[in-house]
């Protein structure tokens, strides 16, 4: 469960589009992938002409579940871009090191999730349950990070529930604009270490969004991020395509030891990462 850092600004109309996004990831996998988190890179399902109606959506008849989740996971391969990897240095190793060190310091007053809440962070997609991974996004952070980098000043803590719920601190997430350079994002954190993502060719309903987020052609959704993928395919849907929604994004494993290919792992193509949630 999920995502330029506009994601996280607050901004109404983002703020729309990603609580939408969110519900018609669930509609895609109610038992798997899409059915557990609908967060922020999996907030993404779409429509077209054998599309169900969206109350059939929303309890995900139609949909289809066979063939296991080979299916979801190249759909979401078709909505994920990464930065170019770069020859690995010592330099870069130290780097990033100093970069989880400073901000293990940081981030460990939020064991308590308690502390996170009262120091603003906010919990991304509170209406999708039992997910695998939990954002408490700041959005001041946000804001400060599409155009500067404090390794102290994460956009979003990760947290995972145990099976008391209670939350467990995890790591963190960096944010930058979709703007930024490769040459940027290495300054921040080495691209030879680490490996930041952007969320890519999403096509969205072009009218009546609420209605049809939950529209499926051949058993599969149409819009998000297990959607169709190229702009031709969106607009013979009647919607409209976004070539890159959000900006960069970096997930740091922070607590994950002191390997830093665990530390730095991206788990977005991983399968619990793609199990989405439930709704509440």
């Amino acid at each position: 469960m999920g995502m330029n850092t506009d994601l996280f600004t607050p901004v109404g109309g983002i703020r729309m589009l990603r609580t939408l996004l969110l519900r018609s990831t669930l509609v895609v996998t109610a038992a798997a992938m899409i059915s557990g988190r609908a967060l922020a890179q999996h907030s993404h399902s779409h429509s077209d002409t054998a599309a169900t109606s969206p109350a059939a959506g929303r309890d995900m008849a139609g949909m289809d579940m066979s063939g296991g989740d080979d299916w979801r996971m190249a759909a979401m391969a078709r909505h994920m871009a990464y930065s170019s990897p770069r020859p690995l240095t010592a330099a870069d190793s130290l780097r990033s090191a100093l970069v989880i060190n400073e901000l293990r310091q940081a981030i460990a007053k939020y064991q308590d999730v308690e502390v996170a809440e009262a120091d603003g962070f906010k919990m991304f997609a509170p209406q999708i349950k039992n997910q695998p991974q939990y954002h408490f996004t700041k959005g001041w952070n946000a804001f400060r990070n599409q155009w500067g980098f404090d390794p102290a000043r994460p956009t979003s803590l990760l947290y995972k529930k145990d099976g008391q719920g209670q939350f467990h601190l995890i790591g963190a997430m960096y944010t930058a604009s979709r703007r930024t350079s490769e040459d940027d994002l290495n300054q921040r954190v080495p691209l030879s270490i680490a490996r930041w993502h952007r969320h890519v060719n999403w096509c969205i309903p072009a009218r009546h969004p609420k209605e049809r987020w939950y529209e499926t052609k051949n058993g599969r959704p149409i819009f998000g991020p297990l959607g169709v993928a190229t702009r031709e395919e969106c607009e013979a849907a009647n919607g409209r395509f976004i070539p890159q929604a959000f900006g960069w994004m970096l997930h740091a494993n922070t607590f994950a030891g002191n390997d830093l290919k665990s530390i730095w792992h991206d788990d977005h193509m991983d399968h619990d990462h793609a199990m989405i949630g439930d709704p509440k």
